[in-house]
């Protein structure tokens, strides 16, 4: 990771420092030995769109693209408060499984082994702050929908794959910063387009280049799914605490115990806004049997929304999401996963069989550094932007790619305005070929 830019223009002039640190791959580029500095900047910066790609009729094009990828993947939350109610690293395990069934007396059972696998009461009890720099690979993988065929009643799937064009996906960097179990900070930069977002302990921010404002979420802060890909075992340990086990399963030819969290109603409520319902959340964590660490995180998402007038005007969304969570490595004395991969896939599905649709969306991250207990990290750090929308106002409509909306795709998104609402994003009917 490079966090200087080399100055190619002038030999002598001064490096500049970049926002977040980039991979080193944008910087090397065999194709373009004579022309460094422009494979960067093509890197960084976002290009036209390619109006005869098969990415331009599904998404709208690249700029298009990049926006749902970080929308859905940048910086998803786990609408699960974390609760010191069910304190693992405090109380021992006949207190934790005292008046428990049997499902959820193994659960805490198992999440004490991840404590004790992960580093150890002592050590995760002494964290008071981290951070973690790392890297991103993400793409629009595969999209499927349902199509009538030209003068027949007949209908068939429509399969598109590679839908990056052969680029591989965008690639990109990001910084997390965490202060004691509410307080957060994200920055990721993907192919020029920065996403920020972050928690003071009472509000999760967001802010993206399409929105005019900062946007608030309106549900109590659940902790950021990257914390919980291995990179924060003590909110993980906590989280899962009030879990069940619901079962196990094979993980990549590994036998793991397999622990479930529902959102409560009024979880999902508090997330639910004007013509907008969250139905369901569920979290799924699969804990190794010979390590005792996570090794696969999944939850997935139902939400329903209101597209019309009419009682029968409902499309629901379902959000899948999957990460497999590699390469722990012991980072002052506690388990850190470096690697691992997250397939996200967004179903939609309504009355008429020619609006279903599904995409599948991946990515790949690695961490190349992280640190423990930062000096001069204050809780200042943390402040929500001056531009925050208020709550009372973002209640009256859902936003495109906000916390809580899905991104209503396949997308025909104008790329002449960054400013989009719901009401701009519009079905394709033809998609082409496929592949």
């Amino acid at each position: 990771m490079r966090t200087l830019c080399p100055n190619f223009d002038r030999e002598d002039g001064l490096e500049t420092v970049l926002e977040v640190p980039m991979p080193e791959e944008l910087f090397c580029s065999e194709n373009n030995k004579t022309g460094t500095w422009r494979s960067v900047k093509s890197s960084l910066l976002r290009s036209p769109p390619d109006n005869n790609s098969s990415l331009a009729t599904l998404f709208g094009g690249r700029d298009a693209q990049i926006q749902m990828l970080l929308g859905i993947v940048g910086a998803p939350l786990i609408p699960l408060p974390v609760s010191c109610e069910h304190d693992v690293l405090n109380s021992p395990i006949s207190t934790l499984i005292k008046n428990q069934s049997i499902e959820a007396a193994m659960a805490k059972y198992i999440v004490k082994q991840y404590t004790a696998a992960a580093g150890g009461e002592m050590s995760l009890a002494g964290v008071g702050s981290m951070y973690a720099m790392g890297k991103v690979k993400m793409g629009v993988t595969e999209f499927c929908a349902a199509k009538t065929l030209i003068g027949k009643r007949k209908k068939k799937m429509v399969k598109i794959r590679n839908v990056n064009n052969g680029n591989g996906g965008e690639m990109g960097g990001f910084v997390l910063w965490k202060k004691g179990s509410s307080q957060w900070s994200l920055e990721l930069v993907v192919s020029g387009c920065k996403v920020s977002a972050g928690c003071d302990g009472n509000v999760a921010w967001k802010q993206s280049p399409w929105l005019e404002r900062s946007q608030a979420s309106n549900e109590p802060s659940g902790p950021l799914r990257r914390f919980l890909q291995g990179l924060d075992p003590k909110t993980t340990a906590d989280m899962f605490a009030g879990s069940v086990c619901v079962g196990e399963k094979a993980v990549n030819d590994e036998e793991c115990f397999v622990l479930k969290l529902e959102t409560q109603p009024s979880g999902l409520k508090s997330r639910s806004k004007r013509g907008m319902e969250t139905v369901k959340h569920t979290v799924w964590g699969c804990f190794s049997q010979r390590t005792g660490l996570l090794v696969q995180l999944e939850d997935t998402y139902l939400v329903r929304i209101k597209t019309g007038p009419e009682e029968e005007d409902v499309v629901l969304w379902e959000t899948t999401s999957e990460t497999m969570i590699q390469d722990y490595k012991s980072v002052d004395g506690i388990q850190i996963a470096h690697k691992g991969r997250t397939c996200v896939s967004l179903l939609r599905l309504d009355e008429s069989l020619e609006s279903h649709s599904k995409t599948t969306m991946e990515e790949s991250w690695e961490i190349e550094e992280v640190g423990f207990n930062v000096k001069g990290l204050s809780s200042d750090f943390f402040l929500p932007p001056g531009d925050l929308c208020p709550k009372d106002t973002e209640e009256n409509e859902f936003g495109f790619g906000d916390y809580t909306s899905p991104m209503m795709i396949p997308l025909k998104v104008s790329t002449d305005s960054w400013n989009l609402k719901s009401s701009k994003v519009t079905a394709i009917e033809d998609f082409g070929d496929s592949e």
